[in-house]
């Protein structure tokens, strides 16, 4: 579970640097994404607490697609900074998984 808090808490970060690319319209779809990521993250947590080994797994199978969604809009809109960042979050997900055994 320290793993994702760690996630949470970088995703903040990720939102932080993320605030001024939001300018251009071509970044809201990537925003959209890391939102999405957002609420997925929150239902690993519950799926977790709940048990629901499988489900959890899958679970962060989809916030892994989301963060690389993101990442490659930020890419597309100019907003590097971000991919990169996000690509940090995309490796913590690889320790989230190593440690739920989801490998």
């Amino acid at each position: 579970m320290r793993h994702v808090l760690r996630l949470a808490v970088s995703a903040g970060l990720a939102l932080t640097v993320a605030a001024p690319a939001l300018a251009a319209p071509a970044c809201l779809d990537a925003q959209r994404k890391i939102d999405e990521a957002n609420a997925l993250r929150y239902q690993f947590r519950q799926e977790a607490r709940l048990g629901n080994h499988d489900r959890a797994c899958d679970t962060l199978d989809e916030i892994g697609d989301r963060y690389a969604d993101a990442r490659d809009a930020f890419e597309d809109c100019g907003a590097g900074v971000v991919a990169i960042d996000l690509r940090s979050e995309s490796r913590a997900l690889r320790t989230a998984k190593s440690v739920n055994r989801c490998d």
